[in-house]
């Protein structure tokens, strides 16, 4: 098992998230929230469905699915996508497919998960710390 399973990181810092969500086409008050707020993500495991919970003070959101399997996932921001997520030792990469397709890999380390979310030519890094 992986070991960043059951583990919580917290957002520390983040880079260039405004244009992600911008390109993303998310409104400016989204936006500003979404600035805002430190979320915490947790990636448990059962059987073989993996959760991965987003929660902040504006909104909680959880995924489950089963590494290769397509699903259907409403993002944060409202927009209905499918996705398709995969496992590569302590990396999760995450294909959004809509009317914007994007990219998210989440690499885990004891200490921290850094996060890639990619649109486009527009890339963004959220560094999380372990809690």
């Amino acid at each position: 098992m992986a070991s960043f399973i059951g583990k919580k990181y917290k957002l520390d810092k983040s880079e260039n998230f405004d244009e992600y969500m911008k390109e993303l086409g998310v409104g400016m008050v989204l936006r500003k929230m979404g600035n805002t707020v430190s979320p915490t993500v947790e990636v448990t495991l059962e059987g073989d469905t993996y959760t991965l919970t987003t929660t902040s003070t504006f909104k909680t959101s959880a995924i489950s699915f089963k590494l290769g399997e397509e699903f259907d996932e409403e993002t944060l921001d409202g927009r209905k996508v499918k996705s398709v997520i995969t496992l590569d030792g302590n990396k999760l990469t995450q294909e959004q497919k809509g009317d914007k397709p994007s990219t998210i890999v989440r690499e885990f380390t004891d200490s921290e998960l850094i996060t890639t979310l990619t649109i486009g030519s527009v890339k963004s890094v959220r560094v999380y710390k372990a809690v």
